[in-house]
């Protein structure tokens, strides 16, 4: 006697395959919830960090070792603030702004990063052509992104080599796609575009997942070395920066990926535009709110030799019973959003109600409830995440102030 159990076994396997997804969601889904969690206590601690280096590098000899010993922690600790923005917007919760991104830039300092923890068996070549060198290279992008699709690349291609070794090559150049080929081949639109390569020599890709590597949660590694999403993220971004992604493979010989990422053409008004970052001074009363005693003290301190009249307090109510008593001494306000007692929104909202006019400025580590788009239907003159660094805002006080003036 025999039965046919086919469909039987067909759905247990789907079921399983959909538990296994369902349990990769939760994984996201948690990984998200804790990004958002410690997002904004690390964005403080790192504000703090970046303000008060730059108080110490006014007083440093330059050219000493203190100089250069401060500039590298305030180099890490932008890359701190990365690595929060990079989880942040692989969970999905926060759009980054998009900005002319040096891709040149950011391939050399992957590299650093990847030559340290690839095993001695891979040897890394980077190869930059000279008219994809610096500015050359720029994409309207977001940098934190477009880091992420390098090293996700650059860790697969080491985990195709790990058994053997092998050469992991990231090659950066321009292209320029021409009607003809962008009908015929690429279905891609006609134009001039950063193209990136990262080749092995590994396993190289079965043609039979081919078509299923960009799947979510597909993946060939062993439980517990990936989760299926290193190359649904890189197609994600890539498409969302208006590119191409294109593979070629060939088990036992190695693959390559290239991706094909818009040109950003600035004229030179542009590039003096990004390389006169500087802090303006003023000379107008600010109020500062923010519930961290450090943030308080490095702002306050940050402002004043600015020129700035300062009043700083940890304590919302404190702020609003202080600008009841003198509303016209304060020019402009800026403050924290997440505050016990009373949030950012709450204490703008008030002060709004009885000077209208009032510029305020509301900085937060992290906060699901407030948008800039909210901030400003609510009347607020600016939003800004942390950390901010000095320059940055400088100009957002004076932009502030100039414009209601």
């Amino acid at each position: 006697m025999a039965v046919d159990i086919t469909e039987r076994k067909e759905a247990e396997a789907e079921r399983t395959r959909l538990e296994k997804h369902f349990r990769q969601a939760q994984k996201m889904q948690a990984l998200g919830t804790l990004a958002g969690g410690i997002a904004h206590d690390f964005n403080n601690m790192i504000f703090a960090i970046l303000g008060f280096v730059r108080l110490a590098l006014r007083n440093a000899e330059p050219g000493s070792k203190m100089e250069e010993y401060l500039k590298q922690v305030h180099s890490a600790s932008m890359r701190a603030s990365d690595l929060v923005r990079q989880i942040l917007t692989f969970s999905r919760q926060t759009e980054q702004e998009r900005k002319p991104v040096a891709v040149a830039s950011l391939v050399k300092e992957t590299a650093k990063l990847l030559r340290a923890t690839l095993p001695t068996t891979i040897d890394m070549h980077v190869e930059i052509e000279p008219e994809a060198e610096g500015e050359q290279s720029s994409i309207l992008g977001d940098p934190t992104q477009v880091h992420q699709v390098i090293m996700n690349l650059c860790t697969n291609a080491g985990h195709a080599m790990r058994m053997r070794g092998g050469d992991l090559t990231v090659h950066l150049g321009l292209r320029e796609v021409t009607p003809e080929s962008a009908r015929n081949v690429l279905e891609q639109n006609p134009g001039t575009f950063v193209e990136l390569t990262v080749s092995d020599t590994g396993h190289g890709i079965d043609p039979a997942i081919m078509e299923q590597i960009y799947d979510p949660f597909f993946t060939t590694k062993e439980p517990g070395e990936g989760t299926g999403m290193g190359l649904s993220v890189v197609h994600g971004i890539v498409k969302s920066h208006g590119g191409t992604v294109h593979v070629d493979s060939e088990v036992g010989v190695g693959t390559t990926f290239t991706i094909l990422l818009p040109r950003l053409v600035q004229t030179e008004e542009e590039l003096n535009a990004q390389s006169s970052i500087y802090s303006p001074r003023g000379d107008e009363h600010i109020l500062f709110v923010d519930d961290e005693a450090l943030l308080v003290q490095m702002a306050e301190e940050t402002l004043s030799q600015l020129g700035y009249s300062v009043t700083a307090t940890t304590s919302p109510t404190k702020a609003l019973e202080m600008f009841s008593q003198t509303p016209d001494a304060f020019d402009i306000v800026i403050t924290d959003q997440t505050m016990p007692g009373m949030t950012g929104m709450e204490l703008a909202r008030t002060m709004l109600a009885a000077k209208p006019d009032l510029p305020i400025v509301l900085m937060t580590g992290y906060s699901e409830a407030v948008t800039s788009d909210i901030a400003r239907q609510s009347g607020l003159s600016e939003y800004l995440m942390k950390p901010v660094v000095e320059e940055e805002l400088a100009q957002t006080i004076r932009h502030v102030l100039d414009r209601v003036q």
